[in-house]
């Protein structure tokens, strides 16, 4: 049983994933880690996942800790710009003006610092004269 539900979770989030590729309500990679780590109960299935390329690019990118392609985050940066423009057009509710663009920019800002490493500063050396 305990299978069963990993399995219909794992597909669900996979679909959910792939819904985020077009929809930027949707984030897509969270739902595709959740779906490999429901389908890593079924070995095979996760090989399969892991085999199309679109979702290697995701998992590969989390397990080395490095952000996805430019374009990919341009891409999204893009759609989700012009999802929150004419959410906000359309909706004509006050408070949206309000918390939309603040979703906006924090999205935009993860987009474009996830995966990216800090700069360590070392104090400098000091010369002995």
């Amino acid at each position: 049983m305990k299978k069963i539900i990993l399995l219909f979770c794992g597909f669900l989030c996979l679909a959910l994933g792939a819904l985020g590729t077009v929809i930027p309500i949707f984030p897509t990679t969270p739902f595709v880690l959740i779906a490999a780590g429901c389908f890593s109960a079924t070995p095979a299935l996760y090989g399969r996942i892991y085999r199309i390329k679109f979702f290697r690019e995701y998992l590969d990118a989390y397990k080395e800790g490095k952000p996805v392609r430019l374009v990919v985050r341009i891409a999204s940066i893009t759609i989700l710009w012009a999802a929150l423009i004419i959410s906000m057009i359309t909706a004509k509710v006050m408070a949206m003006y309000i918390v939309l663009p603040v979703v906006g920019f924090a999205v935009t800002i993860h987009l474009l610092t996830i995966g990216r490493k800090k700069k360590v500063i070392l104090p400098e050396a000091e010369t002995a004269e």
